[in-house]
């Protein structure tokens, strides 16, 4: 069995191939939502066969130390993921940083899941992973995403001009940053 956090209302899982229906399922239902904030999906991502790769690869990075990514599930529901939060591109030596993604099901918002999902992320990161800095880049029309990083003490570091493309267009990010002040 792969790691498990557990947070007052959720279970954060590292997932293997076994999961992959779980994933599909969930990219999916959230399919027309999660488009304007994500790079363009083509038909392949939706398949069981595509999914099951992701996770291989996904599990060697994460062995590797240079990816954590933990699926959501409420703990009264361990048959629906409800979505994600990843801290990638981990960087050791005089960096010590990481970046921070994370997606939620359409249905699951304004109930407080990814702030506790993300704070469970931050204490893994600072105190098991020990890095210095986790960077948040979000576009500046995603208000929600902001406040929720505001609210967990990220501060802005400044706009990255056409630093992603999201959903076939290059977008503007703000930069958000995270220290921790024990390293």
């Amino acid at each position: 069995m792969h790691k498990v956090y557990e947070t007052e209302r959720l279970l954060l899982k590292v997932l293997d191939r076994s999961y992959e229906k779980l994933i599909v399922d969930y990219y999916l239902r959230n399919k027309s939502f999660l488009e304007e904030w994500e790079a363009v999906k083509n038909e392949e991502f939706y398949t069981k066969q595509y999914q099951e790769e992701q996770l291989d690869k996904e599990l060697l990075n994460i062995e590797n130390n240079n990816l954590l990514r933990l699926w959501i599930f409420k703990k009264e529901d361990n048959s629906r993921i409800i979505g994600s939060i990843s801290f990638n591109n981990i960087v050791r030596g005089a960096f010590l940083s990481c970046h921070l993604g994370y997606k939620l099901d359409k249905d699951e918002l304004n109930k407080g899941y990814i702030t506790e999902a993300i704070q469970k992320g931050i204490d893994v990161m600072f105190n098991e992973f020990g890095l210095h800095r986790i960077e948040a880049n979000i576009m500046p029309k995603n208000k929600r995403s902001l406040r929720v990083v505001e609210k967990l003490g990220f501060y802005n570091e400044g706009m990255a001009y056409k630093y992603l493309k999201i959903n076939g267009k290059w977008e503007d990010h703000i930069h958000m940053v995270l220290l921790n002040d024990n390293v």
